[in-house]
């Protein structure tokens, strides 16, 4: 038998399943850390189909962990995020988010909708597995503060027997059903930090009895700002940006503090190191200069995404044989975005790639966080497809 087209047809088969299940997490979306009844509507699905092990709350966590064994004792892992954003949802749609201020805007209502449709179909022809699937349904994807990727490799989620691991985004900028691959770095590094600047309130009229958070913040600001053109190899991809700024209460009077918050994204991890040392040389030295007292923290995010060059032909080669040759991109560029399923790559090969889901006559190219976001779901049984036969080829590779 030849196993893609028996993937390709199950994946169709369970299209309007997959659909299904995606729409209802669209409409009950859930925050980093609090994906309580996401991860249970997983558990059900997993358990519902078949997959011989389910772990709910792994590591105390809202993470869901499924495996399906095969004849092989070597491993191979799927991953899909399930946490949504702070944000309203502006779709019209029957499926539009019920819950006020969180929507699924970033797609990880169909990256978990098409991992629980890569479930059904890997337990339907698990006697081709020649090992066990790890299914990883992640929570806290979009918070620093608790990367979910991070968090559940320190608690083991990784054994000795997970030999690669494959995860997707979707991406509104491909057409729908493209499937979008990279070599090398793929993604950035994502770092934020908070500068906190205590001066001395006084009445703007006289400023000199006082000392201006103000000023020295915006001097700051405008510092860091230069780090980019004047520090770091013009060839070198970096982008710093301040997002948030906040103090002051009155147009006549000078505040006691001001906060101003911002991220910084690069390839290169000794550019990353560099970006660092120059922030807390700039709040330091401009402190001093304005007479201020100054704090600086730094919470460091993901590091650059790397893929594994040897499983990217794999994928290559997958995607051609289902979707034909016009079905596969090579991306050129890579993103300034961040993803923290740059850990696991930091711990075993893998690969992340795009699967476009960008159709102007259905309005579902806004871009990823955006209030419109939606996706066309006719990508879905692609999505479940590609998650299903990186499993079954790369467990046969070995």
């Amino acid at each position: 038998m030849d196993i893609n087209r028996e993937i390709l047809r199950i994946s169709k088969d369970i299209f309007e399943d997959t659909v299904a299940w995606r729409r209802h997490l669209r409409m009950y979306p859930e925050l980093s850390g609090q994906e309580y009844e996401t991860a249970e509507f997983v558990a059900k699905k997993l358990r519902e189909f078949g997959v011989d092990e389910v772990i709910e709350g792994f590591a105390g966590s809202t993470a869901v962990v499924g495996i399906i064994k095969g004849s092989g004792k070597k491993e191979v892992a799927l991953r899909a995020d399930m946490d949504a954003l702070a944000g309203e949802g502006r779709i019209e749609k029957p499926y539009a988010s019920r819950v006020s201020g969180v929507a699924h805007l970033c797609g990880h209502d169909a990256h978990t909708a098409m991992l629980l449709g890569a479930a059904k179909t890997l337990v339907e022809i698990k006697s081709y597995l020649k090992g066990s699937v790890k299914l990883i349904f992640q929570p806290c994807e979009e918070k620093s503060e608790c990367s979910g990727a991070r968090f559940l490799i320190e608690n083991g989620v990784l054994t000795p027997e997970t030999e690669a691991i494959f995860g997707l985004h979707v991406s509104p900028e491909l057409k729908t059903g493209i499937v979008g691959i990279k070599k090398g770095v793929v993604l950035a590094s994502a770092d934020f930090f908070n500068v906190r600047v205590e001066g001395k309130s006084a009445h703007a009229s006289k400023p000199h009895k006082g000392r201006d958070p103000i000023v020295a913040a915006c001097e700051m600001v405008s510092s860091i700002y230069h780090v980019v053109s004047r520090f770091i190899d013009p060839l070198e991809p970096a982008v710093i940006s301040v997002g948030k700024i906040a103090g002051g209460y009155a147009e006549n009077v000078i505040p006691d503090s001001v906060e101003f918050e911002g991220t910084y994204r690069t390839l290169s991890g000794n550019v990353r190191k560099l970006i660092a040392r120059k922030l807390e040389e700039i709040v330091k030295g401009l402190a001093v200069a304005y007479g201020v007292e100054a704090s600086l923290t730094i919470k460091e995010g993901n590091p650059p995404l790397m893929n594994d060059d040897r499983l990217i032909e794999l994928v290559k080669k997958i995607s051609i044989d289902m979707f034909s040759k016009k079905g596969v991109v090579e991306l050129e560029r890579p993103s300034m975005g961040g993803e923290d399923f740059a850990f696991y790559l930091e711990k075993i090969p893998g690969v992340f790639i795009r699967l476009g889901t960008g159709n102007k006559e259905k309005g579902t190219t806004y871009p990823l966080h955006s209030s419109k976001f939606d996706i066309d779901e006719d990508a879905l049984w692609v999505g479940t497809a590609l998650y299903s036969a990186f499993a079954v080829s790369f467990l046969m590779s070995l």
